[in-house]
C-alpha cells in the first residue's frame, strides 16, 4: 500500500500543474495586444450639430383656426306665378348682373288679365259718374222738396258704392299688371348664377322651389368657430389696447397649401355661443377679384393684430415634443447639449415665437439632434441658410 500511494501522488501534482498552465494559456491569449491598444484610444470627435440663434424680431402675433367661405350673398331665384316657362335666358355657371333677365313665364294669360281689369275700372269709373250725376241731381231737387229726403240718401250710398267700386277695379288692375311682371323673372343680385333646375315647357309656379341660385363673388365671407377661452383673452387684450375685433386682420391659406394673395378683415361676432361646441361663431369679409374663393369651401384661417410686436424666436425644426411637453435643445457656452423646457405662441414661416424657456442669443440646436444626449459636448456650426434668404 505504501509503493502504491508514493506511485500516485508525483502523477496527481503533474495533472495540477498542466490545468493551471492551460488557464494561463488561456488568459495570455485573451489579453491580446490589439485589445490593449483599443483601451488606451482617444475618446470619439464631437458629434457635429447646426445650431441657430434665439433671435428678438417684429412678429404679428395672432391664432390659427378653420374656416369655410360663405357667399355674401345668396338668393334662391323662384317663381311668384304659376305657367309653363317660356325661355331661360342665361348659360348655367355665367356671371350676371342685378336685373338680367333670367326666365320668362307664358304671359298670354296675364295680359289678358291686365286687359279684363282695364275694362272693369273703365266699367266701374262711368259708374262712379253717373252716380254722382244722380247724387246732384236729388240735391237739387230736394231743396224744392220735389224728392223725399229717403231717395237723397239712397243716391248718396250709390255714389259711395260707385267709388268704392272704381278703387277696387284700380286694385285688381294693379295686381294684374304686378302678375304680368311676375313673368318676367330677373336677377335680384349680381353674382354667379348655377345649375337651372327647369327646362323651358315646364311648368312652374310657387310650389316648383328653387329655379336656380345665385350667389355673389366679390367680396366674400368666411366664418370660422372660436372658443370662448381665445374671445375672453381677445376682449381682455382689446381693453388693454383698444384694438376692436375690426382691426384684426384676416388672412387665408388655400388648400393648396398657398397663401391667399387678399387679406380681410373681421366684421361680424355671432351674438350667441354654440352650446355644442362652446364657440362663438366670426366672419370675415375678404376682397375676391380673381373668383379663388367659392361658397362652401374650406380654408385655414390666421387672424393676426394690425400692429407688430417683438418677441423671440426659434426655427420650428429646433421644436421637439415629447410626453412632458415641448423642448429644445441648446448648445451652451462650454460646448455640452442641455435640455430646455419652452412654452410656444404662434408659427410663421418656419418660425415659431417662444414665449417662455429661452434667452436672446442663446444657440439652439436646429440640425442633428437626434445623435445627441443632454450632457454630450459637440461641435457645433450655425446652420446654412437657403440660397435667397
Amino acid at each position: 500500500m505504501s509503493i502504491l500511494r508514493q506511485s500516485w501522488r508525483p502523477g496527481r501534482e503533474r495533472g495540477r500543474r498542466i490545468v493551471l498552465a492551460g488557464f494561463c494559456a488561456a488568459a495570455l491569449a485573451a489579453c491580446s495586444p490589439e485589445e490593449g491598444a483599443q483601451q488606451g484610444a482617444a475618446p470619439p470627435p464631437p458629434v457635429a450639430v447646426a445650431v441657430a440663434p434665439v433671435a428678438r424680431k417684429d412678429v404679428t402675433v395672432g391664432a390659427g383656426f378653420v374656416g369655410r367661405v360663405v357667399a355674401a350673398e345668396d338668393v334662391d331665384i323662384r317663381a311668384r306665378v304659376s305657367g309653363f316657362l317660356e325661355k331661360r335666358l342665361f348659360t348655367e355657371g355665367q356671371d350676371v348682373r342685378a336685373g338680367d333677365l333670367l326666365f320668362t313665364i307664358e304671359q298670354a294669360p296675364y295680359r289678358a288679365q291686365v286687359a279684363q281689369a282695364r275694362a272693369n275700372l273703365a266699367s266701374a269709373e262711368a259708374a262712379a259718374v253717373n252716380a254722382a250725376v244722380q247724387l246732384q241731381r236729388a240735391l237739387d231737387l230736394v231743396k224744392n222738396k220735389n224728392i223725399s229726403e229717403a231717395v237723397v240718401d239712397q243716391r248718396r250710398a250709390d255714389d259711395a258704392m260707385a267709388r268704392a267700386a272704381v278703387l277696387q277695379n284700380q286694385a285688381a288692375l294693379e295686381q294684374a299688371e304686378i302678375n304680368l311682371g311676375y313673368t318676367e323673372i330677373r336677377a335680384p343680385l349680381s353674382g354667379r348664377i348655377g345649375r337651372s333646375r327647369y327646362s323651358p315647357g315646364s311648368l312652374v309656379g310657387p310650389e316648383a322651389g328653387t329655379l336656380a341660385a345665385i350667389v355673389s363673388q366679390d367680396p366674400v365671407h368666411v366664418t370660422f368657430p372660436v372658443s370662448q377661452r381665445e374671445i375672453l383673452q381677445f376682449k381682455r387684450r382689446a381693453a388693454q389696447t383698444g384694438e376692436g375685433a375690426n382691426r384684426a386682420i384676416v388672412r387665408l391659406t388655400l388648400a393648396d397649401g398657398q397663401a391667399y394673395p387678399h387679406p380681410g378683415r373681421v366684421d361680424f361676432l355671432d351674438v350667441k355661443v354654440d352650446p355644442g361646441t362652446d364657440t362663438l361663431t366670426v366672419r370675415a369679409e375678404l376682397p375676391n377679384p380673381d373668383r379663388l374663393l367659392t361658397d362652401g369651401q374650406f380654408a385655414t384661417v390666421s387672424v393676426e393684430r394690425e400692429a407688430p410686436e417683438q418677441a423671440l424666436v426659434v426655427p420650428q425644426a429646433a421644436v421637439q415634443a415629447d410626453q412632458a411637453g415641448t423642448f429644445v435643445l441648446v448648445v451652451g457656452g462650454d460646448g455640452k447639449v442641455e435640455v430646455r423646457r419652452v412654452a410656444l405662441g404662434p408659427g410663421r414661416h418656419g418660425e415659431t415665437v417662444v414665449e417662455k424657456g429661452l434667452r436672446e442669443g442663446e444657440m439652439v440646436i436646429v440640425e442633428g439632434a437626434q445623435k445627441v444626449r443632454p450632457g454630450q459636448a459637440v461641435d457645433a456650426a450655425p446652420v446654412q441658410q437657403p440660397s435667397g434668404a
